[in-house]
C-alpha cells in the first residue's frame, strides 16, 4: 500500500472519532447551557408572579373567591408556556394552570433550588405573608429537542468528514509524496558498479526526503569504501601468497638439497652431517623471518583508523630496547631518556617499527671483531616526536640509502629478508611521520632519524596502501 493512500485511509478513520468526540463535548456544553437557561427562566418568572400570587392566596384566606379567581388568572397569563402551581398553608391548590407533572408525582419541599421531576424542571418557593408555596414548571421537551438537533448535526458531519477528510488528504499526500517517489526512481535505476559518485540530487526542499537522499548517499559512500577495502584485502592476499611462493623457492629448494644430501648419505661424517644441519636450521629460520615479515605488511596494509590510540612512545621504546638487548645479548643498546613524549599510533605496528629499526643496527651496526654499540635518543621538537638511532657500523652509502626500504632488498652477507626496513617504512606512513638515514657525529656509522606527530596534531593517513601489493623487486 502506499504511503499516500495509507494516510488517506487513517486520516479517513481519524476524523470522524475526532468530529464525534468534539460534537459529544458540543452536546454537553449545549445541553448544560439550555439547563441554565430554563433554570433563569424559572426563577425570573418565580419571581414576577410572586406579587399575583400573595394577592391570590390573600383573597382566597379572606374569602373572596372573585378576587382570587382574577388573581389566578394574572398569574397564569404571566407565566405564558410554562406550568404553575399554588399551594395554600394547609397544602390545598389555590391557583393551577398550565403543564406540569401529574398528581402522581410527588413534589419535594420547595427550596429556591431547581429540580428534576420526570419531564420537566421545577422550582419551588416558600412564600411568606401569607404563607404558601409556589412551584413553576417547565417541560424538558424543548431542551430536549434542541439537544437531539445537535446531536443529529454532530452525527451528519461525522458521516460527511469520512469521504472529504479522505480524498482531501489522498491529494496532498499523493503531492507532498512526489519528490520520495522522484528519489525511489532514481535509487532503483542506480548503477551499483558506479557507486556513490552517480547519485548525485538537489535538494527538494522536503526536510524528510532530503535527510533520507544524504543518508542513502552516505550509505553508498560507505558501500564504496568497503567495497575498495575488500578489493584491498583480496590483493593483498593475492600479493601475500605471490611473494611468498617466490621468496620461499630458494630457501626451500636450498632445504630440499640439504635433504637429499642427508637421506643419500647416511654414513655422512658427523662434521659435514653438523654444517648440513646448521645449514637447514638458517634456512628454516630466514622462511620463518620471511612469512612473520609478510604477515605484518598484509596487516600495516589492513589496518583500520580505530585501531589507533595514545599512548607514551618513550615507554615503548624503553621496552623495545630491552627486547632487542635480550635476544641480541652481544650488543650494546643504551636508550637515553625521553618519556613522556605522547604519540597517537597503532601499537603493534609502532613496536614492530621500533624494533626492526634496533635491529638492524644490532645486526649492520658494528665493525668487524667488535660487538655493536646503538645510542638511542628520543625528544619533543615542536609538533613532532624525534627517534634516533645511531651505529657505528661501516655506514650507508648516500646513494644507496633510499633502496634499503625497498622490499627484499639486502647485502651479501645480510642474514635477514629483506622487508625490516621496509617494514619500518610502511608503518612510518601509516603513521604520518617519516624515517631519513643519515651519517652520526661520530667518524663512522648510520644514523636512522624517525619523525611523527605527537599527540593531537592532526596528520594525513595515507589513502592507498600497497606496500605488499605494489610492484615487485625481487633480489635474491
Amino acid at each position: 500500500m502506499k504511503l499516500s493512500t495509507r494516510l488517506a485511509l487513517w486520516v479517513a478513520l481519524t476524523v470522524p472519532l475526532v468530529v464525534l468526540a468534539l460534537g459529544a463535548l458540543l452536546l454537553g456544553l449545549v445541553d448544560h447551557d439550555l439547563r441554565q437557561q430554563q433554570t433563569t427562566r424559572l426563577r425570573t418568572l418565580a419571581l414576577a408572579v410572586q406579587p399575583d400570587v400573595r394577592n391570590a392566596l390573600t383573597a382566597e384566606l379572606n374569602g373572596r373567591p372573585g378576587v382570587e379567581k382574577q388573581r389566578g388568572h394574572q398569574v397564569l397569563s404571566a407565566a405564558l408556556d410554562a406550568g404553575v402551581l399554588v399551594l395554600d398553608p394547609q397544602g390545598n391548590v389555590a391557583v393551577e394552570g398550565g403543564p406540569r407533572p401529574g398528581q402522581a408525582v410527588q413534589l419535594p419541599p420547595p427550596t429556591g433550588k431547581p429540580v428534576s421531576l420526570p419531564g420537566y424542571r421545577a422550582l419551588g418557593v416558600a412564600l411568606t405573608r401569607p404563607d404558601g408555596t409556589l412551584w413553576v414548571f417547565s417541560p424538558d421537551s424543548s431542551v430536549s429537542t434542541q439537544v437531539a438537533t445537535v446531536r443529529t448535526n454532530v452525527l451528519f458531519a461525522a458521516l460527511a468528514a469520512v469521504p472529504l477528510a479522505g480524498l482531501l488528504t489522498l491529494a496532498l499526500a499523493r503531492r507532498a509524496t512526489r519528490s520520495l517517489g522522484s528519489l525511489a526512481t532514481q535509487a532503483s535505476a542506480l548503477d551499483p558498479h558506479e557507486g556513490a559518485a552517480a547519485f548525485r540530487r538537489a535538494p527538494s526542499g522536503v526536510t524528510e526526503v532530503d535527510e533520507l537522499a544524504t543518508a542513502l548517499s552516505t550509505v553508498l559512500a560507505r558501500y564504496d569504501e568497503q567495497a575498495a577495502r575488500t578489493g584491498e584485502a583480496l590483493e593483498t592476499a593475492r600479493a601475500f601468497a605471490s611473494a611468498a611462493s617466490h621468496e620461499l623457492r630458494t630457501p626451500l629448494m636450498s632445504m630440499q638439497t640439504n635433504l637429499d644430501v642427508l637421506a643419500a648419505h647416511p654414513d655422512l661424517p658427523v662434521g659435514e652431517r653438523a654444517e648440513v644441519v646448521t645449514d637447514l636450521r638458517v634456512e628454516h629460520a630466514r622462511l620463518l623471518e620471511l612469512l612473520t615479515a609478510l604477515r605484518t605488511l598484509a596487516r600495516g596494509d589492513l589496518v583500520e583508523a580505530d585501531a589507533f590510540t595514545e599512548l607514551d612512545l618513550g615507554e615503548l621504546v624503553d621496552s623495545c630496547v630491552a627486547t632487542v638487548g635480550r635476544a641480541r645479548p652481544e650488543a650494546s643498546l643504551t636508550f637515553a631518556g625521553g618519556y613522556g613524549v605522547r604519540v597517537r599510533a597503532w601499537e603493534p605496528g609502532l613496536k614492530i617499527l621500533v624494533t626492526n629499526l634496533l635491529t638492524n643496527a644490532a645486526v649492520h651496526g658494528r665493525q668487524p671483531g667488535l660487538p655493536a654499540r646503538i645510542t638511542v635518543s628520543l625528544r619533543a621538537a615542536g609538533p613532532e616526536a624525534v627517534l634516533t638511532v645511531d651505529d657505528q657500523g661501516p655506514g650507508i652509502a648516500p646513494d644507496r640509502r633510499a633502496e634499503v626500504f625497498e622490499r627484499f632488498v639486502r647485502g651479501a652477507d645480510s642474514p635477514g629478508s629483506g622487508l625490516g626496513l621496509t617494514l619500518v617504512a610502511q608503518q612510518t606512513a601509516l603513521h604520518g611521520g617519516t624515517v631519513t638515514v643519515s651519517d652520526p657525529p661520530g667518524p663512522h656509522g648510520t644514523r636512522f632519524t624517525l619523525r611523527l606527530p605527537l599527540s593531537g596534531t592532526p596528520f594525513q593517513e595515507p589513502t592507498h596502501r600497497n606496500w605488499l601489493t605494489q610492484t615487485l623487486q625481487l633480489r635474491l
